[in-house]
């Protein structure tokens, strides 16, 4: 029964990781390269290809850092599954948050191998500032982070 309880985890990741890859599929199918679709004021559906990592960190590098973010998420996968898998039943917010996070990474890593670039399309702005465009495998991962932040907080009480 323990096995099956962390199963779940392991499917809600692959539910978060079927979601980005579906809305990264219909970005790349309905909306042009380096163009846009203004929803709100403050929001945009655009499609970006970042090379790099967040914040499109090293994505000005000749492609060498390809490889290293497919190693360093393929590594981040195996750690994050044996720390899910080691997870006692009432640690719920950590599982939660370390489902998170692996989705986003596997969701990021599903990009690299086969497009070698991540696609971005979530644009939030205020007036011609805008904040770096990112994705639901993003998002997954900032949520995932801050979770885990949050358990480690409420175990240290």
């Amino acid at each position: 029964m323990e096995k099956l309880y962390k199963l779940l985890w392991v499917v809600l990741s692959a539910l978060i990781i079927a979601f980005d890859q579906y809305t990264k599929y219909l970005v790349m199918q309905k909306i042009n390269f380096l163009s846009g679709i203004k929803i709100t004021g403050f929001f945009n559906l655009i499609n970006m290809h970042n090379t790099g990592a967040a914040f499109s960190f090293l994505a000005a590098e000749s492609g060498w850092q390809n490889l290293f973010f497919i190693i360093l998420a393929m590594v981040a996968t195996v750690f994050l599954l044996g720390w899910l898998w080691r997870l006692k039943k009432n640690q719920k917010l950590t599982s939660l948050a370390i489902s998170l996070i692996l989705a986003g990474a596997i969701g990021n890593l599903i990009d690299r191998l086969f497009r070698g670039f991540v696609v971005d399309f979530l644009d939030f702005h205020w007036h011609m500032y805008h904040w770096p465009a990112f994705n639901v495998a993003d998002g997954a991962i900032t949520i995932g982070a801050l979770l885990l932040l949050l358990s480690f907080v409420k175990e240290n009480r």
